[in-house]
């Protein structure tokens, strides 16, 4: 570990494996909104014309994922680019609730 961060060993270099806030929130909408619509990953996957082990690693916020796979996979779940961004509104009232 490096500052607590996990490290993955790639042969005499440390690569920090750390996940940022970005990707693990797109990573939570993507499912959600995947699931409510009772999609694959693979339904996803066709969709967006990306391989299925791609975005299985995206929704476990393992990628740094390009603005345009973010609008593709956007089509492929029939919902804006924004709406994958967005924080859900549960966290923005708890937000606007602090002092």
């Amino acid at each position: 570990m490096v500052s607590g961060v996990p490290v993955v060993n790639t042969g005499g270099m440390q690569k920090q494996t750390q996940k940022s806030g970005a990707q693990l929130l797109f990573a939570s909408n993507m499912r959600r909104l995947r699931l409510a619509k009772n999609l694959t990953q693979e339904n996803v996957a066709e969709g967006a014309g990306l391989h299925p082990n791609y975005v299985s690693s995206v929704e476990r916020g393992e990628r740094n994922i390009s603005i345009g796979n973010i609008e593709r996979i956007a089509c492929a779940l029939g919902v804006p680019m924004t709406e994958l961004l967005a924080e859900p509104e549960k966290q923005r009232k708890s937000r606007s609730a602090l002092p």
